[in-house]
């Protein structure tokens, strides 16, 4: 696809993947309490699904350092844009929302 990653990601987050994850504070909670359950001896402090959102930004952005490929920019807008939506001031998207 072609044309605006930030588009492409707004398509995405509040399209297509809002049905296959769920909102990403739901989503990113589910993945922090897994990681804190397998990290629980390692982390002063348990994650929280903010944490999840931005380590996953890190982990398309480590991709993106090794190799471009425009999925990771635009996966890497998409947790962004899902990291925004686990604050309560964020109200653009009252119901749906799902990431990358």
């Amino acid at each position: 696809m072609s044309g605006s990653i930030l588009v492409e990601a707004e398509r995405l987050v509040h399209g297509p993947r809002q049905a296959a994850y769920g909102h990403p504070s739901e989503d990113f909670a589910r993945t922090a309490a897994l990681a804190n359950v397998l990290l629980a001896g390692k982390l002063l402090h348990p994650l929280e699904a903010r944490d999840v959102a931005v380590l996953m930004v890190c982990v398309k952005l480590s991709r993106e350092t090794n190799a471009h490929k425009r999925d990771n920019l635009v996966d890497a807008a998409g947790y962004i844009e899902c990291l925004n939506m686990l604050y309560p001031e964020a109200t653009e998207y009252v119901v749906g929302g799902a990431c990358s």
